[in-house]
């Protein structure tokens, strides 16, 4: 069987994609750091906490949401836990798997980053494409998203 090797355009597309990628974590990640006291890894998981109504959910469905082995969100929290971010609880109701709730010291922290976050995404994403363009790159990264939506 012969590999169906990438042309050249699709190779520099392939190989713009990884920088893009890598350029922006990387940018991210230090805008982060520069402005508040959270990583990225913080920052994700206090987003999850915070688009729920009672700030908080299972541990497994954040692992979920992040796509991070269950090992690694364990790891996350106990580091978040001991800066105050967040608090885990057992469940209650059926004694099943256990919750991680936002702490107000949590939504403090993530009160006072985001701002700057959305700034930069503002800054390197959104404000270079005009609103059809934006309304396109949606509907493809919904496409090339679609594989990964088990």
């Amino acid at each position: 069987m012969t590999t169906p090797w990438l042309s050249d355009e699709q190779q520099r597309i392939w190989r713009s994609w990884l920088r893009l990628n890598r350029e922006l974590s990387a940018t991210l990640a230090r805008e982060m750091s520069a402005s508040s006291d959270l990583s990225m890894a913080d920052f994700g998981v206090l987003v999850q906490l915070t688009d729920v109504a009672d700030g908080r959910v299972r541990i497994s469905e954040l692992a979920d949401n992040l796509g991070w082995e269950r090992s690694r969100v364990s790891h996350q929290l106990k580091r978040m836990q001991t800066r105050g971010l967040v608090e885990r609880f057992e469940c209650a109701e059926d004694g099943r798997g256990s919750f991680v709730g936002i702490t107000s010291a949590g939504r403090e922290a993530i009160g006072e980053a985001a701002p700057g976050h959305v700034a930069e995404v503002r800054r390197l994403v959104v404000d270079h494409l005009d609103a059809d363009e934006l309304r396109d790159f949606g509907r493809l990264v919904d496409r090339l998203l679609e594989p990964f939506n088990g």
